[in-house]
């Protein structure tokens, strides 16, 4: 007998019948689980979307309809109608986007990050300069890119400002919502 067929004897527990009952159970029990929280998921998923329809479309449009842009409850509760802003960078737009940042001196919000890959010996030449590393041939990668707070934050800021912000190349939505205070 091999040292295997040891090991794999001495590994094997005896099994009881109540045991493979219980284990069954369990299994059920987590199949059932699992179909719940997906029913569950897929529940809230329409409730969100419900809560969106009602706070970014049926109420703000209900009171400017009335001409109100605040509502007060009776539990001391304000529904305040606000703009929100959305945009966002495509591939398609980027060049047009970062031009359009630079020369309105916005350039600060464009991330810029090289990076080089080296092998597990080449630490003392990740530790050269950006030049030397294109001059020994490196693979650099270079990635712009703007947060999209910080978009959509200064999209906000301009747009208030009245600044001729191209709204189709930072692809810009504005819209309503009802803001709760408690």
């Amino acid at each position: 007998m091999s040292i295997l067929d040891k090991m794999e004897e001495e590994s094997q527990s005896d099994i009881k019948v109540d045991d493979l009952t219980n284990i069954s159970q369990l299994s059920r029990k987590l199949t059932q689980m699992e179909d719940q929280i997906e029913h569950l998921e897929s529940e809230l998923k329409i409730r969100k979307d419900e809560l969106r329809k009602l706070s970014e479309d049926t109420l703000p449009n209900a009171l400017l309809e009335q001409g109100l842009s605040e509502i007060k409850l009776t539990d001391g509760t304000t529904l305040s109608v606000t703009n929100y802003y959305s945009a966002r960078i495509t591939e398609e737009t980027r060049d047009a986007a970062f031009k359009w940042l630079q020369e309105n001196e916005l350039g600060d919000i464009i991330k810029n990050t090289v990076s080089a890959s080296f092998g597990r010996e080449e630490n003392d030449a990740a530790q050269e300069l950006m030049a030397r590393l294109e001059e020994e041939g490196h693979d650099l990668v270079q990635k712009k890119w703007v947060e999209p707070m910080t978009l959509k934050a200064t999209v906000k800021e301009q747009v208030e400002k009245g600044v001729a912000l191209p709204l189709e190349t930072f692809n810009v939505y504005i819209g309503q919502k009802i803001k709760v205070t408690k």
